[in-house]
């Protein structure tokens, strides 16, 4: 199997690529379009400001790219968050693949910190928030599965949640939408439950 990350000014890729290898695959972190579009799968992960990415991967055409990726793509923190239409870090315009935007925390209570930095439980089925079934992405991991993050922007929820996060008030843990996946979280930091995430993002 090929996968295929993408190469940007990005941070935390070397966690990514550590975690695949104890998967058993060695990934190639390229910002080659050729390599990107022919990989069985691309891993679109980082820590970093949406607005100087944005304008990173319009200068470099890799925006349009990702949008028209046809393979499992799984985005990783501003991986994610650069998915969505619009981000409030920066008024940036994103990638637009979640019809969703990005919004800042707003903690009205004084224990609720920003970034939210940490372990924190995704519920990946719940009737309340209309995640009726486990995504595919989420699945084996338990009810409440511990993951780890670190962010000051969230994604409400919306159609494509299908894992809920609770800090400040609920949100997107992480969104689906056709051969599009993203997860708020580090799966690369979350130790056996995201290395069952990883696994399962590979057997798509």
């Amino acid at each position: 199997m090929k996968v295929a990350i993408v190469k940007y000014n990005a941070g935390n890729i070397c966690s990514v690529v550590n975690a695949l290898e104890r998967c058993g695959v060695t990934p190639i972190l390229t910002d080659d379009f050729e390599v990107l579009k022919c990989a069985d799968r691309v891993i679109f992960p980082g820590q970093g400001q949406a607005n100087t990415t944005m304008t990173y991967l319009r200068e470099h055409h890799l925006d349009q790219l990702i949008k028209d990726l046809r393979q499992p793509v799984l985005g990783i923190c501003i991986g994610m968050q650069l998915m969505c239409r619009h981000s409030e870090e920066a008024d940036t315009d994103c990638l637009g693949i979640f019809d969703v935007d990005v919004k800042r925390f707003q903690p009205t209570r004084r224990e609720d910190k920003v970034p939210q930095m940490g372990w924190n439980s995704i519920n990946v089925k719940s009737e309340e928030w209309s995640v009726k079934s486990v995504d595919p992405l989420l699945e084996g991991l338990g009810p409440l599965p511990f993951v780890y993050y670190v962010h000051s922007y969230y994604v409400p929820l919306c159609p494509y949640t299908i894992g809920v996060t609770d800090y400040v008030q609920p949100y997107s843990g992480a969104l689906h939408k056709d051969n599009f996946y993203a997860v708020q979280f580090h799966p690369e930091k979350s130790g056996p439950v995201g290395e069952r995430i990883i696994r399962n993002f590979l057997a798509l």
